[in-house]
């Protein structure tokens, strides 16, 4: 399966997160990406964006290096993030880890959440480390692995969420539904170090706020 780490702008990924991204993957960065990418220690691949962000020495670096740069105008319709989401579909990647976006505007933290779930990549894996927490797009089912005890909470997105059915969490969902707008997934509980959830209908966003925190054991990614 061919995979890619997409390096997001917002504050600076944990340093924490160094061993759990695959080396092997191929990177894209959207814009201010590109610093936080090199800060630890990967090769830009891609660099995708309005470019008003980045520092021009990171930029030059990714040139030098042979990055594809793919530059679009400041006046555009999408996030940076979103569009460094579509070249990884072009690309033929098939499951990526988005990493930062947090911190900074709140309405693009929010906007770069949603767009994980968007229609456009249904047939990607698609999971986001941003800040201490981790976002899981859930389509069909997903194994998730976290420390007992550590949260847990189930967001349906775009529409109702049916035939949920969990296992591994204190407050087990079985053939039940979340609507949106409810936050009756909100703070379920890790039993075990793992976890699976399923949905048969709609998309999940699972939200493990606390994977880099000092008593949650960072799970493999």
């Amino acid at each position: 399966m061919r995979s890619a780490l997409v390096f997001a702008g917002g504050d600076p990924p944990p340093v924490e997160l160094l061993g759990q991204l695959d080396r092997s993957a191929l990177v894209i960065a959207a814009d201010s990406g590109l610093d936080h990418a090199l800060a630890l220690g990967f090769r830009a691949d891609v660099v995708v964006g309005d470019l008003d962000s980045v520092t021009p020495d990171a930029l030059a670096r990714a040139r030098d290096a042979g990055a594809d740069v793919e530059a679009h105008p400041a006046e555009k319709d999408e996030t940076d993030l979103e569009l460094a989401l579509r070249r990884a579909v072009a690309l033929g990647v098939q499951r990526v880890t988005v990493i930062g976006g947090g911190g900074g505007r709140h309405d693009h933290l929010l906007a770069n959440a949603l767009v994980l779930a968007h229609d456009a990549y249904a047939e990607l894996e698609v999971e986001a480390l941003v800040g201490s927490a981790r976002l899981t797009v859930i389509r069909t089912r997903a194994e998730l692995r976290g420390a007992p005890g550590s949260f847990l909470s189930l967001l349906p997105l775009g529409g109702p969420a049916r035939g949920i059915h969990t296992e591994g969490l204190r407050y087990p969902l079985e053939d039940e539904e979340l609507a949106p707008g409810t936050t009756r997934g909100v703070s379920n509980e890790f039993l075990t170090a793992a976890a699976v959830v399923s949905v048969r209908e709609g998309v999940l966003l699972a939200v493990q706020p606390d994977v880099l925190s000092p008593l949650s054991p960072a799970p493999e990614v």
